[in-house]
């Protein structure tokens, strides 16, 4: 399979108001993932070593520091047959609104995804933690001569209420799609393999269609792949069902990010960053090594350009550039870390003005927390993980389920207990 028949379409432009206040100043695709990379570097890692050549990102909410990421990491050199381009959302004679949804953002880039002139569109989330070979994905769909081509998951039963299911016959073709089936009457019609453990096939919301097909399916009204271009195309396509058995997690909540990040600190981690063969791909930063000084550390991810005074860590992720003083205690807790150092004269400025320093200060406990970039914890500050705490949100601190985020560029000043 020729994969510069091939365009890569990655949907980034939702709003990601479940991942509030992590997407208050950023786009959900450029939300840090595993200390060190963003959850773009997913699908773009995954196109680069399926050899796909053009990449297309669609954008629209909170787009700068995306736009930032993909400029600083991606450039193709001008002896590459290939491009990465952005497809911002803008106003156009025919169109003055902005994306109404996922098949509602490719409808309004109709004219710079017909210029790549591929026969295939790749549509993918921006938003996932997977490794998928998309040359098997493309094959499959070529081979059984498809018009579309979904890829599947298999879940059991309890998980199947939450997602699209779609059923499938001998041959993998989609005979039926439910959107969230919940009664018991549901989900038996919905089996494709009954009896089976995992016998429901969960859409991933990742597609292969024929391009032409693409556009006429989006001719209508239809605003959302899964709600509605899917069963528009079991009418009338040759809808095809393409199974991945690998791990696939959707981060689109505050609890994912926050359970799948934590996983990836442990010593049987689901996701294997450490490939030889398929990396994730990220920007360069040029970090020093991290320092750590009469620290302890359990189940830590730690990464670069990090110094750790004498603490106690545990089930932690330590993000770049990451300050962390003396005796301080974090568990189950991710540290974004820092876009930056604070020089000697900052420092200075800092304790003449009364904040900490941008960092973890000196004494201070966290537990259960989410602490993003660049935000400054004073000393002797308590961040507690209580049961059952309810939603809110306090001075430079939102608490969702359960969890306690301290926002980018967040200041608690030092004593505070939250």
């Amino acid at each position: 399979m020729q994969m510069q028949d091939v365009l890569g379409l990655i949907l980034g432009g939702g709003a990601g108001t479940r991942l509030y206040p992590l997407t208050k100043e950023r786009a959900k695709p450029a939300v840090p993932l595993a200390g060190k990379y963003r959850l773009i570097d997913i699908p773009m890692s995954n196109c680069l070593h399926a050899g796909i050549e053009k990449i297309a990102i669609l954008t629209q909410f909170n787009s700068v520091s995306l736009h930032r990421h993909i400029h600083r990491t991606y450039n193709r050199d001008v002896f590459s047959p290939g491009w990465v381009q952005i497809l911002a959302a803008e106003q156009k004679p025919t169109s003055v609104d902005w994306y109404q949804g996922t098949a509602d953002a490719v409808r309004k880039q109709a004219i710079e995804i017909k210029q790549a002139g591929a026969k295939y569109t790749l549509i993918l989330a921006g938003d996932h933690l997977y490794r998928m070979d998309y040359r098997k994905f493309v094959e499959q769909h070529v081979e059984t001569n498809a018009d579309v081509t979904v890829a599947v998951q298999p879940v059991g039963r309890d998980a199947a209420p939450g997602l699209g299911i779609l059923k499938l016959d001998g041959e993998k073709n989609v005979v039926e799609f439910k959107e969230k089936p919940k009664t018991d009457a549901e989900l038996d019609v919905m089996a494709s393999w009954p009896g089976a453990e995992r016998s429901f096939m969960a859409s991933m919301g990742i597609y292969v269609f024929n391009t032409d097909m693409l556009f006429e399916l989006l001719d209508g009204d239809g605003n959302d792949f899964g709600r509605d271009v899917l069963p528009q195309a079991m009418e009338s396509c040759h809808l095809k069902g393409f199974i991945f058995e690998g791990y696939w997690e959707d981060i689109g909540t505050i609890q994912r990010f926050y359970q799948v990040n934590l996983d990836m600190a442990s010593a049987d981690a689901p996701f294997d960053f450490y490939s030889a063969k398929a990396p994730i791909y990220t920007r360069a930063r040029f970090l020093p090594a991290s320092e750590i000084n009469g620290a302890s550390l359990d189940d830590v991810l730690l990464t670069d350009g990090c110094r750790i005074s004498k603490s106690n860590i545990s089930n932690a992720v330590i993000g770049l550039r990451s300050i962390v003083k003396a005796n301080t205690r974090i568990e189950a807790t991710i540290i974004m870390g820092a876009d930056y150092y604070e020089s000697e004269a900052m420092l200075q400025e800092n304790a003449t003005k009364g904040i900490p320093d941008v960092g973890i200060g000196e004494g201070s406990s966290i537990a259960g927390a989410i602490v993003d970039k660049n935000a400054r914890i004073g000393r002797n500050v308590v961040i507690r993980n209580i049961p059952d705490r309810p939603d809110g949100e306090g001075p430079n601190w939102v608490a969702t389920d359960g969890i306690v985020i301290v926002p980018k560029n967040a200041v608690i000043p030092d004593g505070t207990v939250i």
